[in-house]
Parts: C-alpha cells; structure tokens; sequence
C-alpha cells in the first residue's frame, strides 16, 4: 500500500500531518531528496485495538502484540523514474543486531521500527534511509476504500485459518478477502507464494488507484490514516516527484534462497538467503542496473596490481562503523590471522551506521589498499585524506581471508545468473510464458 503512495499520489498528498509517526532510528540520517533511495516497507500485524468483531471478521485470532507479517525493500532508482521491489522472506533466518540468529520477522518483536530497520539493512548491505509502517486494518480499509481488487490466482486456494476459498483463476476481492488473499500459505511454496500474492495485490491496488483521479484521491484520503513514518524521514517532498512512475516502472524481485526448508537450532522451519547471489542481487539494485538483464561481467584487475604489496608490509587501522559490540576486534583478529600488521586497539567511528565495510586509504597507498580489499570480499575501497590505511567496518560483518599469493591463478568468475524478475503490470497467472 505504501508502495503505492510512493508511486502515484505526489499531486493530491495535501494533508501531511495525518500520517502517524514511529521511531525507525533515522535522526541523523542524511535525507537527499535526490539520488538513489532506499525503503524500508513494514506491514504490521497489530491486533490488540481490533474489537472482537473486527478480529473475527478478519480472522486474526486475539494475540496481543505487535509482529512484523510482511517486508519489503523499495529502491527508488537515481532519477526518481524506477522502482524496484524486493520482498524478505518472513522466515529468513539472519543475524538480529545485538540479538543474534532469528527469522527476520523477529527484529521488529525485539526492537521495533528501529531493530527491523537495522537488521534489513544488514542483511542487504544497502542503506535504509526512509522507514513506512501499515497495519492490518488500514489495508483492509484503503482496499474497501477503492472498490476492492481483482486479482489471479493460478492454483485454487482453501485456507480455513484466514477463511479464503478461491478456485484457480481471477476474482474480485473486498479489503477482508484482499488480507487473506495475501496472508494466506495454503499452498505448495507456502510463504513464496504468499510473497507472490503480496506482490500482485500491490500490483492490483496501483491499477486500481491510477486507474482514475476519484480513485486516486479515495486511496489518499484512506491511506494517510494508515500509515507511519519516521519523524525525521522527509517523504512528502519526496512523492511529488514520482507522479509520472506507470505499471511498467515497478518491478518485483525475489531473493535468490539455498535452503526453503532449514531446521533452525529451536527446531523452526526457517528458509536460507544463498548469500553469494543475494550480494549480487541488491548491488546491482544499489547500482541502478536492469534486473531483467544479465548483469555485466566485473572488470578483472591484473593479478600484479592487486597483490603488489604483502600483507606482512602493510599497517592497517580498524574501526568499527556498527553498534554490534566487539565486530572491530574480530575483524582485527582476522586481518593478524591473514599476515597483516594491526597495531593498537581497534577504535570506533563517529556514525554507527555503514551498512558495507570500506577500506580508506591516503595519497600513494593505493596497491597496499587492494591487497587489503582482496583480504574482505565486498569491502569498498575510498581514497579519503587518511594517513595510511583503515578499515571501517560496517554491518555487513565480514570474514576476512587470507589473500591468495601472486602465483596462484585467480578462480575464474562465477556465471551471471539473471533474477527473476516481473513488472507490477504482469499477471502472475501467466508468468510461465
């Protein structure tokens, strides 16, 4: 629903101050209204204000406190023309800031707006600049609100938990129907077709909303009330400048996983990101590179130029750039471990939140900077006014190696492997062709 906000509704946005406010832990944060974005969108299973009718209604049961039932990360390409969709498994199993391993849904029960915030930027290694908030009942509203929405279910769907019985095929849904539509797992993939679902009732709601200016106003009118942004996040000056975003403009992506069905210490079904094209993944979104395209080949350094200098020549000073206690002492243990020299005890940045580690370097330390760089696979390599070279080390929590000698043949790079990929404007019913 947010998403929608986002991409169609910049010229009738006039009441601001109806949207709620929650604390994501952006103070602090620059907020640009230009350039490449990234948002974190929360959907929040609330129930303790529903009245007993209302649950009942909706089929939510009368648990008290607040979970997180959907996630999704909107990037917003540098002109402001592209949005790229990514939608996190609920029971991806990831490390939790201060908290350790958890299903990702778990960050929001732990530490609220800010934790998810922390723990999804993290785990993707982009910066998230701008937190929105939705609950159950403001979904349910704003799609009543529009009319109801139609979408396609291409296997038939009976769930007795959310009370949905659909044959395969396209219906119309009201906003109760909608919510069990895209709560339900009542299928073979469980929560990958759910993540389908979710996705395609985004789809369904943008066409509906711009499918007219009363339509467009009704959903305005009805979603300001609904939704929560950080106090500090700076959104309405935002929307005016993604009026012109179509169907076309919006593409959905899913994360690349190795394992549906992990069996986590507690014995929970959890599933596993594979780390190494998950990475691919949202640095090509970072990027602004077309998904639907293989990705380009990495230019390869000369093996010389990398490794020109041995790490046993080389001083490297470690900061930690995280709140994640003793990540600088860890990563000093494993630079020492990889034959660098790592004097003293490593120190702590005055931001806390670098979401990727980046090796700095000053004037005329370059080659020693690669060897180092080669040493943490994803680091970012930054000349700044640095005297030598430090390592700041960011929330992407790195595993450092031991780089490989002069003599040894680089491995040859890994093959490209396109995402799947689809447009809001494309029927999931026919995604096989």
């Amino acid at each position: 629903m947010s998403a929608l906000v986002l991409a169609g509704t910049g010229w009738v946005w006039a009441t601001p101050q109806k949207i709620g406010s929650v604390d994501a832990g952006l103070g602090g944060t620059e907020q640009a209204p230009s350039g490449p974005m990234n948002i974190l969108l929360v959907g929040v299973d609330k129930r303790d204000d529903l009245t007993r009718k209302e649950q009942n209604r909706l089929k939510l049961g009368r648990e008290t406190g607040e979970r997180t039932d959907t996630m999704m990360l909107i990037h917003l390409s540098a002109d402001h023309r592209k949005v790229t969709v990514v939608s996190l498994p609920r029971d991806t199993w990831t490390t939790i800031p201060g908290k350790g391993q958890h299903k990702i849904n778990s960050a929001y029960q732990f530490g609220g707006a800010k934790l998810a915030r922390q723990t999804v930027q993290q785990a993707t290694g982009l910066p998230i600049t701008r937190y929105i908030e939705v609950n159950v009942l403001g979904f349910v509203n704003v799609v009543d609100r529009l009319g109801g929405v139609t979408v396609c279910t291409p296997v038939p769907i009976n769930d007795p938990k959310t009370g949905l019985n659909l044959a395969a095929g396209t219906h119309q849904l009201d906003g109760a129907r909608a919510l069990g539509y895209a709560r339900t797992r009542a299928t073979a993939r469980s929560d990958l077709d759910r993540i389908d679902r979710q996705q395609q009732v985004i789809s369904a709601m943008l066409s509906k909303a711009l499918s007219n200016p009363a339509n467009l106003i009704s959903f305005v009118n009805s979603s300001l009330a609904t939704i929560k942004v950080d106090p500090d996040d700076g959104l309405v000056p935002l929307v005016e400048q993604l009026k012109d975003v179509s169907l076309d403009d919006v593409k959905f992506a899913s994360v690349p996983l190795t394992d549906v069905d992990f069996k986590t210490p507690t014995g929970e079904s959890a599933v596993l990101w594979d780390k190494e094209r998950a990475a691919d993944l949202f640095r090509r979104i970072g990027a602004d590179q077309d998904l639907a395209k293989p990705a380009p080949k990495p230019s390869v350094l000369p093996t010389q130029s990398v490794r020109s200098v041995p790490p046993d020549q080389i001083k490297v000073k470690v900061l930690n750039g995280t709140l994640i206690t003793g990540l600088g002492a860890r990563t000093k243990a494993g630079l020492l471990a990889a034959g660098f020299k790592v004097p003293g005890v490593p120190g702590n940045t005055t931001r806390k939140d670098f979401a990727k580690t980046v090796v700095r370097y000053g004037e005329g330390m370059e080659n020693a900077a690669k060897t180092v760089a080669a040493a943490i696979p994803g680091a970012e390599l930054k000349q700044t006014g640095v005297d030598g070279i430090e390592v700041v080390v960011g929330q992407d929590q790195p595993k450092v190696r031991k780089p490989k000698s002069a003599a040894t043949p680089s491995a040859s790079p890994s093959p490209q492997i396109t995402p799947t990929t689809r447009t809001a404007s494309q029927n999931i019913c026919k995604k096989a062709g």
